[in-house]
């Protein structure tokens, strides 16, 4: 099955010289595999078998190189149970869990590393770690946001979206900074100029709904220039932004509208809903995400992710590396 495996994504690789985007995760694993430096991750309290088969999966196809910051003894213990070589790492023995996060933050605010990943630790804890102001790695008055991406069979091309884990109920100016991190990560993605689609309930303008006057309010200010790099419509009904057939009924004039590459949704419900609808009911999709806005990209996914999630999650991440 790994042979499988391989033998596609070397065929990925050769087929990537013909395209100028990534549609799908295996051609951000190719075209990190084709760079010559290699990205340094360092994982916070990096001792469970998902994270650390995620890690040695990255090694093995060249994305990256790692360092696992952990319980030596634990480590050790995954890697015998799991046929995994464990010299592939890097590892800081550190067997308290809090003290593991902490210091896996330090390592990247001094340069050890390039990014972040969180291990066996709750999201509660690595924010925490993240946002300390005194040895934290968020910069003053940067906004944390989260940005998940998806690759969805019924849909053409990648989808990037956010918020679904970090700001509850983003106002205006945190909604502006998502926009951009949006655009960000698309662009570390092969995309020049993504398509960002501003979702409410309903493409019409309706004064009565906060979500579609901020919708209407982000758009023009991307019209305006104050947001760059990117094309913008907002209010977006999801049915609208990611379905032409749905554009063409109600005919809808948007550049955006059937084809969106980014999904800003109006809040954190709204986002983790659609989210989770399509890990759950949708056969064949592949997920990723991470914490943006740090210093550097933070690999966030839920402790009970698959191997391949998390995979997914650290590609990105490295694509999103300055």
């Amino acid at each position: 099955m790994h042979s499988i495996f391989l033998l596609k994504f070397v065929l990925t690789k050769r087929f990537l010289k013909f395209i100028d985007m990534f549609t799908k995760f295996e051609h951000i694993f190719a075209e990190l595999a084709s760079r010559g430096a290699k990205k340094r991750m360092i994982v916070a309290w990096g001792v469970d078998g998902h994270t650390i088969a995620a890690a040695s999966k990255a090694i093995d196809l060249g994305l990256i190189e790692a360092t696992l910051v952990g319980d030596t003894a634990l480590i050790n213990d995954v890697c015998e149970k799991t046929g995994i070589d464990v010299t592939k790492f890097t590892v800081e023995h550190n067997p308290v869990e809090l003290k593991a996060i902490a210091q896996a933050v330090t390592m990247v605010r001094e340069g050890y590393g390039d990014f972040l990943m969180k291990g066996l630790c709750s999201t509660d804890k690595y924010l925490r770690a993240i946002l300390n102001k005194e040895t934290g790695i968020l910069p003053p008055k940067a906004v944390l946001s989260h940005v998940a991406v998806l690759e969805n069979p019924n849909y053409h091309k990648l989808i990037f979206l956010s918020d679904m884990a970090v700001i509850p109920a983003p106002d205006i100016k945190q909604k502006k900074a998502e926009l951009n991190y949006l655009v960000n990560a698309a662009h570390s993605m092969g995309i020049e100029t993504p398509k960002v689609a501003i979702i409410a309930a309903t493409e019409q303008m309706l004064e009565g709904m906060p979500a579609c006057v901020e919708a209407a309010v982000l758009a023009k200010k991307v019209d305006r220039g104050e947001i760059k790099g990117c094309v913008a419509d907002g209010p977006l009904a999801l049915d609208v932004a990611i379905d032409m057939e749905s554009v063409q009924i109600k005919g809808l004039k948007s550049p955006v509208a059937g084809d969106a590459d980014c999904l800003l949704f109006p809040n954190i419900e709204s986002a983790n809903v659609f989210y989770k609808a399509n890990s759950k009911l949708a056969v064949g999709v592949k997920q990723a995400g991470m914490a943006v806005g740090a210093k550097v990209p933070c690999v966030l996914s839920s402790r009970g992710d698959s191997i391949d999630t998390k995979l997914n999650s650290i590609a990105i991440a490295a694509m999103a590396c300055k």
